[in-house]
């Protein structure tokens, strides 16, 4: 046998499979296939979407609406088909055919042109001690993309995810686990393409192919195997699905979507004053400051330091005055401190709010106040909590909250020592007390509603967390819509909170995997995403930091953050070059605002990602499978950034169709290779064909001054494009108190024409002058005044 050093040979405990279905009954949209001791039922939710749930002993467990919004009885019905031959079974909707093989149970899909996909490999399903598996091949030609926050590239053929949130500091393209922990992927090939939700919150992991080639796995802790396929056949109507069952997010204020600076930290009022001066005087457009743990009182959470932050709700308000709204950081950590006069620890310890251990005794471990404490999001009471704690924040102005910490990150000794991180124990009981939702019954009588061990809803900490501070700023800011950020989640979580992708480094590597990683997040349902522009850690570069910041340009989340152990990271701190380069692309962020809103409002209402790699609108071309260093921002425009060192040229793809150059105009006919030419004040840009642009002025916050005017530029082309307008602070517009204008350009002889529909909706925009450019051509003005307009060129 071959030699191992170090290591002792090991055998894998066998895997039982299951047996051969052996009778099969349906009723509703639910078909029950009895397998022995073993059971499987596959339900009928929308025509491309099945649940297929899979319990070794027969026995399933109870519902669990953590992260699934509907339950399967509340879709609406599909008509489908079942039919039974001596081999199979097959169950067939108007857009898929699910085949069960009678012998081992075996499950295949189908689309209308009979080609397969999620096909179950030889071993199907199976189980051993502590795990429930299911095996699938992988597809000639066939990529994977998702799996929520992940680092290396974007297709993750032939590797390994595990879904266990983790406070992964200093990670790199091989790391693993992460802050955020999402079972969802997509599998696409020409002409077909499909999505796997892995219903499972326990400890999972999918195998792509690693150590089977041509196989995939998938992996839980938990009792059963519970998984939805999505058949698409093309990404977007994959995530169309995805997020009907997980939920879409919250339109966010418009200031959010502005320019956000942070620093771990600006350490006193007078810092953050002279922050905010400096970005005024220098005409750099900012809407929101971030104040990270030390403003707090010895980083007691809703605390405010007495010395530094003397005055917070009139340092709130003075910024509040000059455009500025403010977001503080919440860690779930609570301060240790009996006897102290601490509101946060006695309503807790009084309430007995805070984890304990199976035993009953107090967990406790260590972040930044030392010896701390740590809620129980997992109840509703806690959770409500926590929410009204938020009050003494908003109440004195603060706009947002910055949820860090939250995987959870703990030590087991005080930071500054070389202590080891850790989590609740896994047999530490959360939930209960009130939620919706039995468990069961138990040798001491009931069991406390949806009462779990952290085994199973260890992934779930940060998004409960980020949940009760949404519902607090919904309940405590109830006429403004409010921004969350959050540093850990799980799926579901684009319903509460924007996410970064946390403690990156001031590396070209970590600049060039943003773009994948915000990609694959916007694949998994979260499209509100960012990174910390010039890194968090480490000193970047002028030159870094000019190329970040034109990328981050393109983030949905666009914030620069910096450690505190590193040089100031503000555009000004470079020079007055790359202070230039940092004003001309946040200025055409600003410019783009319009642009930006009306694809928040579609990542809404579709659960389309923002910020996209070019596979999600060319999924028919292998050539875009693996391009991960070119992204569309919405469906019109494409960047190709710069993110080594020294390179001022770039190979970049066009796929099918006519393209320009957005700074010189050039023409373009793909599919295509060229060679973009890209000094340091350039980052390659490039629209499609047809591609309705809606801008404004530049401005230095988003609500500085009335939009008087709003200037449509139009490539070229036939293309259609609703702008989405409404008051961009309140919740109004979930009572059509928005509109919503249909633009279309089209050619017509030898005639470009521009029609715009008259306006549709409650809300009125300022009387504004609306400039139509025909980009190349010319421009014509007019009154905006809500009617239809039909423009020639």
């Amino acid at each position: 046998m071959p030699q191992y050093f170090g290591k002792l040979p090991t055998t894998n405990q066998a895997w039982t499979t299951v047996s051969n279905v052996k009778a099969v009954t349906w009723e509703n949209n639910i078909v029950n296939f009895d397998c022995g001791d073993s059971r499987l039922t596959i339900s009928v939710l929308t025509p491309n979407l099945i649940r297929v749930r899979f319990a070794p002993t027969g026995e399933f467990m109870p519902r669990r609406s953590w992260a699934v919004t509907p339950d399967d009885a509340e879709w609406a019905i599909t008509p489908f088909a079942v039919r039974e031959t001596e081999a199979t079974i097959e169950i067939e909707t108007a857009q898929i055919r699910v085949c069960v093989q009678r012998e081992k149970c075996r499950i295949a899909c189908f689309d209308k042109a009979n080609r397969p996909f999620a096909q179950d490999a030889d071993m199907g399903m199976g189980w051993r001690m502590g795990a429930v598996a299911g095996w699938k091949e992988i597809a000639a030609d066939e990529h994977f993309y998702g799996f929520g926050e992940r680092t290396g590239f974007l297709d993750k053929l032939s590797e390994v995810k595990t879904n266990w949130t983790t406070d992964a500091l200093d990670y790199d393209s091989l790391t693993d686990e992460m802050y955020q922990a999402i079972p969802f992927f997509m599998a696409l090939r020409p002409q077909v393409s499909y999505g796997i939700f892995f219903n499972t919150t326990f400890w999972s992991q999918f195998d792509i192919g690693a150590e089977q080639p041509g196989i995939w796995k998938m992996e839980t802790r938990g009792g059963e195997l519970d998984y939805y396929i999505i058949y698409g056949p093309e990404p977007a109507q994959i995530l169309e699905t995805y997020t009907q069952l997980t939920g879409r997010m919250p339109l966010p204020p418009k200031w959010a979507l502005g320019y956000h600076q942070c620093r771990w930290s600006y350490e006193s009022e007078n810092v953050v004053r002279e922050l905010a001066k400096e970005f005024r005087q220098r005409r750099i457009p900012c809407d929101v400051i971030h104040l990270d743990i030390d403003y707090m009182r010895g980083y007691r959470v809703f605390t405010w330091s007495p010395q530094r932050f003397s005055n917070a709700a009139k340092l709130i308000s003075d910024l509040a005055k000059d455009g500025f709204k403010t977001v503080t950081i919440i860690d779930p950590g609570v301060k240790y401190e009996p006897e102290g006069n601490y509101h946060v620890f006695d309503q807790g310890i009084e309430n007995d709010y805070f984890v304990r251990k199976a035993d009953g005794t107090l967990f406790h471990g260590y972040v930044w106040p030392e010896k701390a404490v740590f809620p129980d999001f997992l109840r509703p009471d806690v959770s409500n909590w926590w929410a009204d704690l938020h009050k003494s924040l908003t109440d004195i102005g603060v706009a947002g909250i910055w949820n860090d910490m939250n995987e959870p990150a703990i030590n087991d000794r005080p930071f500054g020592d070389d202590g080891e991180k850790i989590w609740f124990p896994l047999d530490a009981p959360q939930g209960g007390q009130g939620d919706k939702g039995t468990r069961g019954q138990g040798d001491k009588g009931d069991i406390p509603a949806s009462f779990s061990t952290h085994t199973e809803v260890h992934n779930l900490y940060g998004l409960m967390m980020a949940k009760a501070c949404y519902e607090g700023l919904r309940r405590h800011r109830s006429s403004q819509r409010s921004f969350v950020l959050t540093r850990s989640g799980y799926a579901g979580v684009q319903r509460w909170s924007s996410v970064w992708m946390g403690d990156n480094q001031s590396l070209w590597e970590h600049l060039e995997m943003s773009l994948p990683m915000l990609c694959n997040m916007g694949l998994s349902g979260v499209g509100f995403v960012g990174c910390d522009i010039g890194g968090f850690a480490g000193n970047a570069t002028a030159e870094l930091f000019a190329r970040w910041m034109q990328v981050g340009m393109l983030y949905p989340l666009m914030r620069g953050h910096s450690a505190m152990s590193t040089a100031r990271h503000e555009p000004w701190v470079f020079g007055d070059r790359v202070e230039n380069i940092c004003r001309e692309y946040i200025n055409l962020r600003y410019q783009l605002l319009p642009y930006i809103y009306s694809l928040f409002w579609e990542a809404a209402t579709t659960g389309a990602p923002i910020l996209r790699p070019l596979l999600y609108h060319f999924p028919n071309d292998p050539k875009t499978y693996s391009l991960y260093d070119q992204v569309l921002l919405g469906a019109s425009l494409m960047a190709a950034p710069i993110y080594r060192p020294g390179v001022e040229h770039r190979a970049v793809y066009l796929p099918a169709g006519t393209w320009y150059d957005w700074w010189s105009g050039d023409r373009y006919e793909g599919p295509i290779h060229i060679l973009a030419h890209a000094p340091l004040e350039r980052m390659p840009l490039y629209v499609r064909s047809g591609a309705i642009v809606p801008m404004q002025p530049v401005s230095q916050y988003v609500d500085e001054s009335p939009l008087d005017e709003i200037r449509l530029r139009i490539w070229p082309g036939n293309n259609e494009y609703q702008l989405f307008e409404d008051d961009g602070q309140t919740s109004k517009y979930q009572d059509n108190n928005h509109s919503i204008t249909n633009i279309r350009v089209f050619t017509q002889a030898s005639q470009t024409v521009v029609e715009i529909a008259a306006r549709v909706g409650k809300w009125t925009p300022p009387l504004r002058e609306a400039i139509v450019e025909l980009v190349g051509v010319g421009e014509q003005r007019f009154q905006d005044d809500g009617k239809r307009h039909s423009l020639q060129f």
